[in-house]
């Protein structure tokens, strides 16, 4: 690309100066031409002038003025015979035309020439003749004419250097904005692209750390979605293990029982898949207020047969509670967390209570369990086995995208509390 750059300022350059340097090298052959012409003019009418009446007198003793180095003066009589001078023996075409007292140009013979009539009184005395070498007149104009070829070759110069230098401005951005591309589709999607100053190549690199920032964020999402998911739909699994399990231990089962319970599992666990989604995609919040009752309903049928299970109980307290503004999924999955953790780590009756915070909405779950040691309850855990696995935080990352919060309120029995504002 740097090449090609060169090439087409190089090529633009050389047609700028032949369209303005053809017709100037053509203008000063026709301006030094002129001047030849001008000065022999005025050769022949000072010559004329100063011999006019020695010539009228006595021709034969005529004494010519000095002219130019250049310049080749001559007097020829009325009869055409040379005089004085340098030039033919006999008047030429040139000399002839002036003898009509007209003055006459002409360039035969390798030179120019112009002639003009000497009178005294009216009456035709004699013919001056002025002619220099066009030699002269090709040596000025091809000095010039190559002073302006020198300046053509050192302004193409300048150009080359100026081109290869703005090649490199150009060529460079375009050539790290590959790499980034490369980079991209290798799967780096930190990539970022430097600023130039060129409004249209930043343009690009904007776009394209854009479209980056957009792919390295959406894989961020299914991976997430991958690990919630996995961890999210364990507890419903289990539960439906624990009941097909009950169920062949106990023949005796109602087995339309076993299968309408087993679907309402089944339910639950598409429902936590398509909130999962909705999550991972950022479509589970329309600014709406969630349905608070349904939510605890759900809870309440979803959870007490686990509890059960385990000689446990589950108890949902609602003390008039406003319904939250935020995604009904992400209020679902938290909740789901919180249970799934006091199920799991957690002792006795668990409860569930929904008051009002005064401007947003509290909902405490707690459990009869010994406690929360003093580590960080909502740290990922890491390669290290540190932190409490994905579960809390992924159910505070949910709180705080709603708006709202999560924390451990009291360690012992463990309370924790969702805030989440109100319309």
């Amino acid at each position: 690309m740097r090449k090609r750059i060169v090439a087409l300022t190089l090529a633009a350059a050389v047609l700028a100066i032949s369209l303005f340097g053809l017709p100037l090298a053509a203008g000063v052959a026709k301006y030094y031409l002129d001047d030849e012409r001008a000065d022999l003019e005025r050769a022949a009418d000072s010559a004329a002038l100063t011999i006019a009446d020695a010539l009228a007198a006595q021709p034969a003793s005529v004494r010519l003025p000095v002219a130019d180095a250049d310049v080749d003066l001559a007097v020829y009589a009325p009869d055409g015979r040379l005089l004085t001078g340098t030039g033919p023996a006999t008047a030429d075409s040139v000399v002839a035309r002036a003898a009509d007292r007209d003055p006459a140009r002409g360039e035969g013979g390798g030179e120019l020439t112009f002639a003009t009539a000497v009178t005294d009184n009216g009456r035709l005395v004699g013919m001056v003749r002025a002619a220099t070498p066009h030699s002269e007149l090709y040596l000025r104009t091809g000095l010039t004419w190559l002073a302006m070829v020198g300046l053509a070759v050192a302004a193409l110069g300048l150009t080359w250097l100026v081109a290869r230098r703005m090649a490199g401005r150009l060529a460079l951005p375009l050539e790290e904005l590959s790499l980034a591309a490369q980079r991209l589709g290798e799967g780096d999607f930190t990539v970022r692209s430097r600023r130039t100053g060129v409004s249209e190549i930043d343009s690009v690199g904007s776009s394209l750390d854009t479209t980056a920032h957009r792919i390295g964020d959406m894989l961020d999402r299914e991976r997430a979605f991958s690990a919630h998911a996995s961890h999210q739909l364990r507890t419903p699994l289990a539960g439906l293990r624990l009941q097909l399990e009950a169920a062949l231990d106990a023949p005796e089962t109602d087995a339309r029982a076993v299968l309408r319970d087993g679907i309402e599992t089944a339910d639950r666990l598409e429902r936590t898949i398509t909130d999962l989604l909705a999550l991972a995609r950022d479509t589970g919040s329309t600014g709406e207020a969630a349905d608070l009752s349904r939510l605890l309903a759900e809870v309440d049928s979803g959870w007490q047969r686990l509890l059960s299970v385990q000689g446990r109980q589950l108890r949902i307290v609602r003390d008039e509670a406003p319904p939250p503004r935020a995604s009904a999924a992400a209020i679902r999955q938290i909740l789901g967390v919180l249970l799934d953790n006091a199920v799991t780590h957690g002792r006795g009756t668990v409860t569930v209570t929904a008051r009002d915070a005064g401007d947003a909405l509290a909902v405490d779950v707690t459990d009869e369990g010994p406690g929360i040691g003093g580590t960080d309850v909502f740290a990922r855990r890491n390669g290290g086995g540190t932190g409490q696995g994905i579960g809390l935080a992924l159910a505070r990352s949910l709180a705080e995208a709603e708006g709202g919060r999560l924390w451990l309120s009291r360690p012992a029995p463990p309370t924790f509390t969702l805030l989440l504002p109100i319309g």
